[in-house]
């Protein structure tokens, strides 16, 4: 007698993900696309961070590649997407959630323009460069997902976010771009956005003001985690968002309103 099961696949079964970035907001993504079943890429600056990120998934039972790479420079990340496709034999998942050395606390009128610009640069380019080139692979295979993670949302009253706010507009005008181009290729193309997570920040005291004002500004009186990051980030690369492109999943507790 054949005994059969009935248990659900995971959601992102025989699915190659490719993730920029390995801190909280990267590692709580890789460790939700590894129990998911994802065959996951984590590409860093960071060793530390990378094999801190290993090291969990690989004690959970997940599959992950670590490489030491700068998603702001376009050979290195070219390089890696064509090395995952060729060893994977697709990628259909790209998330780039790298750190962009933010400047928050200094107003408009008294912040250097280099500190106001940066985050802006970096955002527009590694946010460029890592869907182009996953969004090739993609293409050429008819399928995927690329993952932007920020999105727009009201500036917040009490605090001072520098370039950031800017830098995610930007963000947003390249994945309609790229959900437009894209899209008759079968790659999709959405955004997270959750209005900030107070758990990214850390224990530093210096960081209570925009907890504050990220728990304050929601309608339900709490802020996204970073386990909810990991959750929607898996739906957003399922099959089961297959219809959603040039669209945006908000978590951000009513923050931010659509």
């Amino acid at each position: 007698m054949t005994t059969t099961t009935n248990e659900p696949r995971p959601l992102l079964s025989g699915k190659v993900a490719v993730i920029y970035g390995a801190g909280t907001i990267g590692g709580a993504a890789a460790r939700a696309f590894a129990a998911a079943g994802a065959q996951v890429h984590v590409a860093s600056r960071s060793p530390g961070r990378l094999d801190a990120v290993a090291a969990a998934i690989r004690a959970a039972g997940g599959e992950i590649h670590t490489a030491v790479l700068d998603a702001l420079d376009p050979g290195p990340v070219g390089a890696h997407a064509e090395a995952v496709a060729a060893d994977a034999g697709r990628i259909d998942v790209c998330l780039n959630v790298i750190g962009h050395e933010d400047v928050h606390g200094i107003p408009l009128l008294e912040m250097d323009v280099e500190d106001f610009a940066r985050p802006i640069s970096s955002m527009v380019r590694s946010t460029f460069l890592t869907a182009q080139a996953c969004g090739r692979q993609m293409v050429r295979q008819g399928s995927g997902v690329i993952v932007v993670f920020g999105g727009e949302g009201e500036p917040m009253r009490d605090y001072f976010l520098g370039g950031t706010l800017v830098g995610f507009s930007a963000q947003e005008t390249i994945r309609r771009q790229l959900a437009t181009e894209l899209g008759p290729s079968g790659v999709r193309v959405v955004t997270i956005v959750t209005g900030g997570i107070p758990e990214s920040l850390g224990p530093d005291p210096a960081a209570a003001p925009i907890t504050d004002g990220i728990v304050a500004g929601t309608m339900l009186g709490r802020a996204a985690t970073l386990a909810d990051v990991g959750n929607v980030a898996v739906f957003a690369a399922s099959d089961q968002a297959r219809m959603m492109t040039a669209a945006t999943l908000n978590i951000s507790g009513g923050a931010i309103i659509d």
